[in-house]
């Protein structure tokens, strides 16, 4: 029976796929039938990684996938299983702290994701069995379980709504938690279940639900539920987005829902919704690999050096076995070749230190710990929405200071997406201000048509706006933080900032939108009379079809179609000899930067009415393809409609959008604007915030140039040669070959539209011109500014794909606040969200959100430019001063016969890149201002001083490394001189080797730090404490560690030592002149720099690397010392 009875509900339905079967209430159909229930997971969430017992294989998996970690290990079993010069201590002390740190890291952070779980799955929930409520913990509710929901509560697992405390089944929901929206939304419950509201009624619900299997888009649903009566045929309904309520969201409002559980644990949309999102990589990590490869290579080509020249000096004899070594038996009868192998793998543990393991560790701490400084940061806090900036991702902070592409969304984005109802025309006639109500409209002055419309066609427009919208009214005093109308009682609630404008609008005009019951809406005209319309279905508005409908019935039986919608999709279903006249007013409107929405209608017969809602239902009902079908069913129903008018709506420019337009391409960066809009009114607003200026030559890629003919492809092929001539072929080339400068005199700037994007993109297999994307995009690169509208999701992000992936890989950012620009942020190399009134969707899915656009400003020319300084400080100086230790033991080799004696004792192998030099260079890299921010943020051209990897480019690695290798010269031969004299004591003493590598490391440490205190530009108590404290507590380290006699140690080879070694006068000149020596260099350039600065008049503006920093050439700045007078412009003090 039950079969026969669904196959009569769901007839001519295809098989389906990818479905499940819920049993409400775990009750069967039908007692003759035996009930199986289905095996789903449970209501438990696990967002942690890790578990106690595989959290030690698993964690120390991951990090050895690291290849500078993978590498130490190796080092660190060559020296457990080969005679090596080092103890393994050496190399497996630093490798164990990483690992150790590291580990202890991810084991809080997964330990923390532990505690938000429990507190979750333990919370207590109410399910209703046998007519009751029974307490139970939230991770064991089970999938057809009916749960009740108490206000303020969150929902426990996604639920199908069945019935509520409201009467008229509904509920409001908030789903702040999910997509960031607070405003409120509302949910409806399965209609034939609305009077099940207690616990005994709804026992005896007995259906099934069948829907899709979990899917993570947090906006569809696609479902029905059957419901079975005693003696009575099943009934089907459809079941939608609107029906289910998704854990994580709060119930708000409504005393307590029933719901019964579809989708429970890990497979609820927000558990799903947590996971796969793509890891982006900055170009930082790119350099670092390229420098280890380099410096792999040094090692390498050391540890071979020095196996070459040991057997070279070991070919005499006497050198070879001297009286006082012989070799043993077991040496003399090994194989050459493998002595030399072992050999060589000796001199490589010798030389290890050279490439930085304790760099990774550095680098993730100066990236999560500089990630706060963003959230911190008060002048990126908005005051209306109570929030600041957001980090999503801290790997990214450098990036910030390397854009070169900003692809921008418009509304809610430049502009506030607070609209405001400015006016409207009815059939060609214009309307603005207030109405009186004898005379309806007034009009302004200078309208486009004279007269005014017919009343009937005033109240039909005006009753469409009423009507035609998914707005709904809540009492103002129950919904947070939404003020009324001070002369109402009521607020209206929308998704839609365009609706409610629009609802006002009709408000102001005489006709009141008084909010939906029983599906019946209700509006009082400018009579003061109440009408009722019953709301019979609604066509929900999507961005392909960019218009949305609703079908109801008057009073006295007419059955009314009012649709809106963009004037693109609703001219063409309309009488086309209606367009014209209302065509005039969109695109004076469209250039005056007001966004316009066209309003049609249509009157139904009771035929056309029964064939839609027949086909409405079918395609409702349908779990497979869904969207497909209801969207034939739209196109079909929204024909041949008559046009009445449209409205203009105003969306205000964000304040300081257009400055910040203005110092991102001062700045070096181009900017795009993608937009869905009309390319009239986002034209409008590119001026409005200064991407196009007055001067700019503007061209065009639309429909309107190019045509809609069957030539349309030769037009467009025409108009790209024509382009590409003017702005690459007759333009003489650049010699300059500065990435960022533009090389036009003439200012350009591209307007395209997506149909025009999508000609190009897919051109048709018989177009002769295949290579459109390339000149388009040469056309592109050499635009200023670029203007994309009537863009769909998927196009934006093709736009940012195509730019990503030229020649070069410039790095891009988007930035946009609605759902619509989360796959161009996705696809962008960095995302930014505005936390916007779109919903949080975009910034849910960003690596940072900021409260709005004009805060880009200074997260890019501020805190980009100081993370990129900062970083690559960081990188060169941990080369830099690992060159220094290892150089002199390098040297020291051909001073003790190859024979992989080491310089320096094993405590100081282990401690110098874990205590002695660590701090100091992460202080740095946290706290390091080289120039105001101030500065920074009012003079965008010093961007470009840092842009395209500039600190890290082969150019200032050679610089540093050649740095290194001097003072690493210095160390040792100044050392050796100083040795020549055997006897450095009064008493004719000698010292001995270990003296020789201990002054060495003195000298070494002091100068790589306080060559760090050369470049520290800002000066604060953190910097000062630990790079003085650093070399305090090698001090005190050194006399500690030579001046007790460890009893774990087989040699006491540095005792008393060090002490030892300070009593000599000699040794204390000395050190001072070596490290005066070593940092003469550094010292000399600063001292020329500041004199050049005096003599152009300049106060004393440094910079942190001279050859790291470029000179900006013409293009944008006019003269080459143009940083130099911004620097007489913003002297700042050396500390």
């Amino acid at each position: 029976m039950l079969r026969r009875s669904l196959s009569r509900l769901c007839a001519g339905e295809e098989k389906r796929v990818g479905t499940r079967t819920v049993v409400v209430g775990h009750r069967p159909v039908s007692e003759t039938d035996a009930y199986v229930a289905q095996k789903f997971c449970d209501n438990r969430i696990v967002s942690s990684k890790y578990t106690l017992w595989n959290f030690l294989p698993k964690n120390l998996f991951e990090q050895f996938r690291r290849i500078a970690n993978f590498y130490f290990l190796i080092i660190f079993l060559v020296q457990v299983i080969v005679d090596t010069p080092t103890s393994p201590v050496t190399s497996g002390l630093p490798l164990f702290f990483v690992i150790t740190v590291t580990a202890i890291k991810q084991g809080y952070e997964d330990w923390l994701r532990h505690r938000a779980d429990n507190e979750v799955n333990k919370s207590n929930v109410f399910i209703v069995e046998n007519a009751k409520q029974v307490q139970k913990e939230s991770e064991k509710i089970k999938v057809g379980d009916i749960v009740e929901v108490k206000a303020d509560e969150t929902f426990p697992c996604d639920l199908i709504f069945l019935a509520s405390s409201s009467s008229d089944g509904t509920c409001y929901v908030t789903t702040a938690s999910l997509d960031g929206e607070s405003n409120f939304k509302t949910h409806y419950a399965v209609r034939d279940t609305t009077v099940l509201c207690t616990d005994e009624a709804i026992d005896t619900l007995t259906a099934t639900i069948e829907c899709e299997q979990p899917q993570p888009d947090l906006y569809k649903f696609v479902g029905r539920i059957i419901i079975y009566r005693s003696n009575q045929e099943p009934v089907a309904r459809s079941l939608g987005p609107e029906n289910l309520l998704l854990k994580g969201a709060t119930l708000k409002n409504t005393k307590k829902i029933y719901g019964v559980a579809v989708y429970t644990g890990m497979e609820t949309k927000m558990a799903l919704n947590y996971q796969g999102k793509s890891q982006k990589r900055s170009a930082v990590e790119k350099s670092i690999n390229a420098f280890l490869i380099v410096y792999l290579c040094i090692l390498l080509s050391k540890a071979t050096v020095c196996t070459t020249l040991k057997y070279v000096w070991q070919s005499n004899p006497f050198n070879d076995e001297p009286w006082y070594n012989e070799k043993t038996k077991k040496e003399r009868e090994t194989f050459k070749v493998l002595r030399m192998f072992t050999d060589f793998l000796s001199f490589m543990v010798l030389f290890n230190f050279i490439i930085p393991v304790s760099m990774y560790v550095t680098v993730e701490m100066q990236k999560f710990l500089g990630s706060f400084f963003i959230s911190w940061d008060k002048e990126m806090y908005d005051e209306e929405i109570k929030e600041g900036a957001l980090v999503n991702t801290s790997d990214l902070n450098e990036e910030l200071g390397q854009v070169e592409y900003v692809f921008t969304d418009k509304t809610g984005t430049l502009t506030e997406n607070s609209m405001e109802f400015i006016e409207c025309c009815i059939d060609g006639h214009k309307y603005k201000d207030c109405i009186s109500e004898v005379d309806g409209f007034t009009q302004t002055d200078g309208p486009l048509k004279y007269g005014k419309a017919e009343k009937s066609r005033e109240e039909l427009f005006l009753r469409a706006l009423c009507l035609c919208h998914t707005v709904q009214i809540k009492e103002a005093d129950q919904v947070d933080g939404l003020i009324g109308h001070p002369e109402r009682k009521y607020t209206y609630i929308s998704s839609s900032p365009d609706e409610i404008a629009l609802v006002k609008g009709a408000e102001k005009y005489g006709f009141t939108f008084l909010g939906l019951e029983n599906d019946f809406m209700k509006i009082r005209n400018q009579k003061n009379e109440t009408e009722m319309y019953q709301l019979l279905h609604v066509l929900n508005f999507d961005p392909v079809r960019r218009r949305m409908s609703v079908i109801v019935r008057t009073t006295t039986g007419k059955l009314l179609l009012f649709c809106k919608g963009a004037d693109s999709s609703i001219f063409p279903r309309v009488q086309q000899e209606e367009i014209q006249q209302t065509k005039v007013h969109v695109d004076r409107n469209a250039m005056d930067g007001y966004r316009t929405l066209c309003v049609a209608f249509k009157e139904l017969t009771q035929k056309e009415y029964d064939k839609i809602d027949r086909q409405l239902n079918e395609a409702k009902m349908a779990l497979q393809d869904r969207e497909e079908k209801m969207a034939k069913v739209f196109e079909d129903t929204e024909a041949d409609m008559h046009l009445i008018g449209a409205t203009a709506v105003e969306d205000r420019l964000q304040e300081q959008s257009a400055e910040t337009i203005e110092a991102l391409h001062t700045a070096g960066m181009k900017v795009w604007v993608l937009t869905g809009d009309k390319m009239e009114t986002a034209k409008s607003t590119c001026y409005a915030c200064r991407l196009f200026q007055t001067s700019t030559e503007l061209l065009e890629l639309t429909v309107k140039v190019v045509g809609e003919n069957e030539r349309k492809e030769d037009r467009l092929h025409e108009l790209l040669m024509e382009y590409h001539k003017k702005l690459i072929q007759d333009v003489p080339k650049n010699r300059g070959g500065l990435k960022r400068s533009w090389t036009l005199s003439q200012e350009y700037g591209l307007i395209i539209d997506g149909s025009t994007l999508s000609l190009i993109l897919n051109p048709s297999q018989d177009s002769s011109s295949s290579n459109y994307k390339n000149i388009f995009l040469q056309i592109c690169l050499k635009c200023t500014a670029v203007l994309c509208c009537r863009m769909a999701p998927l196009q934006k992000a093709q736009i940012v794909r195509m730019v990503k992936n030229t020649k070069g890989s410039p790095i891009t950012l988007s930035v946009g606040d609605g759902a619509n620009d989360v796959s161009m942020i996705l696809e962008a190399h960095v995302g930014i969200g505005i936390k916007g009134k779109e919903g949080r969707q975009a910034s849910r899915n960003s690596d940072y959100a900021v409260p709005k656009f004009k805060h880009l400003r200074k997260l890019l020319l501020a805190h980009g430019h100081l993370y990129y300084v900062r970083i690559a400080h960081l990188v060169q100086y941990f080369f830099y001063k690992n060159l220094c230790f290892i150089l002199p033991q390098f040297l020291y080799q051909f001073f003790c016969g190859f024979s992989q004696q080491p310089l320096y004792d094993a405590a100081y192998l282990t401690m110098y890149n874990i205590c002695f030099t660590s701090l100091p260079i992460l202080a740095y890299s946290l706290l390091e201002q080289h120039i105001n921010i101030d500065t920074l943020t009012s003079d965008p051209q010093l961007y470009m001083k840092v842009s395209d990897n500039a600190m890290l480019q082969w150019r200032p690695f050679l610089y540093w490394t050649f740095l290194g290798a001097f003072e690493g010269l210095v160390f040792f031969f100044g050392v050796y001189f100083l040795f020549q004299n055997s006897s450095l004591e009064d008493n004719g003493k000698v010292f001995g080797n270990w003296t020789f590598g201990t002054i060495v490391f003195t000298v070494l440490v002091f100068t790589v730090t306080l060559k760090l205190a050369l470049d520290t530009r800002f000066w604060t108590w953190m910097n000062h404490f630990v790079i003085w404290g650093s070399l305090a507590f090698y001090v005190f380290f050194s006399f500690f560690w030579g001046g007790v006699i460890w009893p774990f140690l087989k040699q006491q080879r540095m005792y008393f030592v060090f002490a030892h070694m300070l009593t000599s006068l000699s040794t204390w000149l000395a050190i001072i002149l070596l490290i005066f020596i070593s940092l003469f260099p550094e010292i000399l350039l600063i001292v020329l720099k500041n004199i050049k600065e005096k003599s152009h008049q300049t106060g004393p503006f440094d910079l942190p690397r001279l050859v790291s920093y470029k000179r900006i050439e013409n293009g944008y700045v006019k003269t080459e010392d143009a940083v130099t007078n911004l620097a007489e412009r913003h002297p700042l003090r050396i500390l």
